[in-house]
């Protein structure tokens, strides 16, 4: 088994290597040094993260690039979990990396862009008034009380607005059928565990995104916004600024990469010290 060290020297290589071939799918004003630098932070605490193939790595971590999103600032995630028996990671978009994303890409410009947790006590109605659909919600202060559903409101600058509600059995059904377990714990990803209230409303945000017409820079956007989560978004609602023809390419170029950037041999001990990027510095 390579070590620790060897695993994210690789993995910043095919990472520099991947973003050096994909730059035209590049967002506008991307930073790829701080990119890179906060990819490989993060990568360093990740749990046996050298178990999983560097360039499996890279390519999980390229979904954030393709989409500006910070794994440091934990506006995604990248999740390790088991898979026929290796290990491998799961890219996956935080709460409120869905709603930069919504606000960046909507066609129709957005005021707000939020979702909230419906309690036992608070009042909740959704109703459709004049043929416009509206939410009346009064929570109670603090209210620590089981979560019985979750709903998601985008207002547009036009006045115009959309909702999407879900229950908690939805979403639950959601995490059961759709969410990878962690190969550490054999338990649903941190996210779930540690901040159940941020899935939730980041699961019903994602099911609001299907009424939003968004348009991506590219067609790497398109499809690493797609894989980030549990609900896919109908394609018909994703709009494109780049010719269809350019997503011929994309296989092939990550196959290529991954031919010439294989990990080198292990038998002798690397001579690496620090963190990748500080060593490919010198």
């Amino acid at each position: 088994m390579a070590s620790k060290e060897l695993v994210l020297k690789e993995t910043h290589k095919n990472l520099m290597a991947l973003i050096e071939s994909k730059k035209d799918a590049m967002p506008k004003g991307f930073n790829q040094t701080r990119f890179i630098q906060n990819c490989m932070t993060v990568m360093q605490d990740t749990y046996q993260i050298e178990l999983c193939n560097p360039i499996s790595i890279a390519r999980t971590l390229l979904k954030g690039a393709f989409l500006d999103l910070d794994f440091f600032m934990k506006e995604c995630y990248a999740i390790p979990y088991s898979k026929d028996g290796s290990k491998d990671l799961q890219f996956q978009t935080d709460y409120k990396g869905e709603v930069k994303l919504i606000r960046k890409y909507s066609i129709n410009p957005v005021k707000d862009c939020y979702a909230r947790l419906v309690r036992e006590g608070d009042f909740f109605q959704e109703e459709v008034k004049e043929g416009q659909q509206i939410v009346n919600f009064r929570p109670i202060p603090f209210n620590t009380s089981q979560i019985v559903g979750a709903f998601a409101v985008v207002l547009y600058e036009d006045g115009s607005m959309d909702i999407e509600t879900m229950s908690t059995e939805e979403i639950e059904n959601i995490k059961e059928v759709f969410s990878q377990k962690s190969f550490k714990t054999k338990e649903f990803s941190k996210a779930w565990v540690a901040t159940p209230g941020e899935m939730y409303k980041k699961t019903v945000l994602r099911r609001l995104c299907k009424h939003i017409t968004k348009s991506f820079e590219s067609v790497e956007q398109a499809k690493a916004f797609d894989e980030s989560a549990e609900i896919q978004v109908k394609p018909e609602k994703i709009k494109l600024d780049v010719p269809n023809t350019f997503a011929a390419a994309v296989d092939i170029e990550y196959q290529q990469v991954e031919e010439t950037t294989q990990p080198e041999p292990t038998s002798t001990e690397p001579d690496y010290k620090g963190t990748p990027f500080e060593e490919d510095a010198k």
